[in-house]
């Protein structure tokens, strides 16, 4: 008796092993790269087709848990760096420089509260530039940051990000970049 109890667990482990292998075989994790920068999360492949969490995009997705459904929305966000001499991009390493932050926002289909636009250095170091509450919803508008002055101390990429928080959200979401190169 003991012995057909023991057979009938080695078979039952068998058999899950061996469809965990199969599951296993058939979904892959990959790494996936924005701009290419790595983001956290990484991708799937299953079954031959790639699965990204929409969360990686940078956009703002809702989920509507009465219909079970994603929206998903990617605004337009265009970002022009301004000082006193006029629009920039690469700089030479000058050290402390006064510049604002132009953006134009245009194809935001969702309400959104508030906005952020925030600077990180090569180190991964992050300065917010300004934050701002949305009072009104509109699909297209302007957004212009005070005068910030920012001290460029290391050859290398800066970001310029610009963030929204959904209505009704807690996070901000990153919804565009904008590169600034210091050359030495």
């Amino acid at each position: 008796m003991k012995w057909r109890r023991v057979a009938f667990l080695v078979i039952a482990f068998s058999l899950m092993g061996g469809s965990m292998l199969f599951a296993d075989a058939t979904s892959q994790k990959v790494k996936l790269l924005l701009n290419g920068r790595e983001l956290e999360d990484g991708g799937y492949i299953v079954d031959g087709k790639t699965y990204v969490p929409l969360r990686n995009l940078e956009g703002l997705a809702e989920y509507n848990d009465g219909t079970k459904t994603v929206n998903y929305y990617k605004p337009n966000v265009h970002m022009f760096l301004f000082t006193d001499d006029g629009v920039f991009g690469d700089i030479k390493k000058t050290g402390k420089l006064k510049f604002y932050v132009f953006s134009q926002i245009d194809n935001l289909k969702t309400n959104i509260s508030a906005v952020r636009v925030s600077i990180t250095a090569p180190d991964g170091t992050v300065k917010e530039i300004q934050t701002d509450e949305i009072k009104e919803q509109r699909d297209n508008f302007w957004f212009r940051t005070k005068d910030y002055t920012y001290d460029f101390k290391a050859t290398g990429q800066y970001t310029v990000g610009f963030y929204m928080k959904p209505a009704g959200g807690t996070d901000f979401v990153l919804v565009s970049e904008k590169g600034i190169k210091v050359l030495e």
